[in-house]
């Protein structure tokens, strides 16, 4: 489903070696996200799955696309989940995004199909802010342009920095024209890598102390002690 975007690559290695997953793992259509009880709720019982390789269930993207791209489902991060996974399927189904949207026909375009089709692709940890309502659709979206570990980087930087969908556009442009993304964020007052913490008052203590005893900063304690836990 992925398409030739900057950096683009299921798993890109970062700088310490390690693996991060920057694409859908799990199979085209699949609920992953919006069937987990745990993320949505009762609203698990809604899911729907699209299978690619079924008739009956393409026929069903196919409605489904058509319906949301005419705007006819409601403005609710869920279903529009659901349409871009049932766009992702027809695209799989059909074997092109010019197939996809002359077979759901109305007003889905191929540049409708292929936005929200690229939404369906992001990585799991990226679709769960989605469903949780956290990260926008439409700023997710902008995300699904970037490739490789800078579409994470973008993804976490909305949330902490507190993007709007306009900054997300328009960071996602700059990264695909080249402009590195901790440049791109720093023009919208956003530090690549800053996050607030909250620690209990014994942990804080203990970090204070630490690196005052160090002389380095807190957050490269923080820094050595995760890459030390995520190996």
């Amino acid at each position: 489903m992925t398409d030739n975007r900057p950096g683009e690559g299921s798993n890109r290695r970062a700088e310490n070696g390690r693996s991060v997953p920057t694409d859908r793992e799990s199979p085209v259509g699949a609920p992953v996200i919006r069937g987990d009880e745990s993320v949505t709720g009762t609203r698990a019982r809604e899911a729907v799955q699209f299978d690619p390789d079924d008739a009956d269930s393409l026929a069903d993207a196919a409605e489904t696309v058509r319906r949301f791209a005419a705007g006819k489902t409601t403005d609710d991060h869920l279903y529009m989940l659901r349409g871009a996974a049932a766009c992702a399927a027809l695209v799989r189904g059909e074997g092109s995004y010019k197939a996809a949207a002359e077979r759901a026909g109305g007003e889905a375009t191929v540049s409708f199909i292929r936005k929200w089709a690229r939404v369906h692709d992001l990585p799991r940890s990226v679709r769960k802010q989605v469903a949780l309502g956290q990260i926008a659709p439409t700023a997710a979206k902008h995300i699904a342009r970037v490739g490789g570990e800078a579409r994470l980087l973008l993804a976490w930087a909305t949330l902490d920095g507190d993007l709007t969908v306009r900054d997300v556009r328009s960071i996602a442009s700059k990264v695909n024209d080249g402009v590195p993304i901790d440049r791109a964020l720093i023009k919208h007052d956003v530090v690549l890598g800053e996050l607030e913490l909250t620690l209990s008052p014994t942990t804080y203590r203990d970090l204070r102390r630490r690196a005052s005893i160090e002389g380095v900063e807190p957050g490269q304690l923080v820094t050595d002690a995760l890459e030390h836990y995520f190996e």
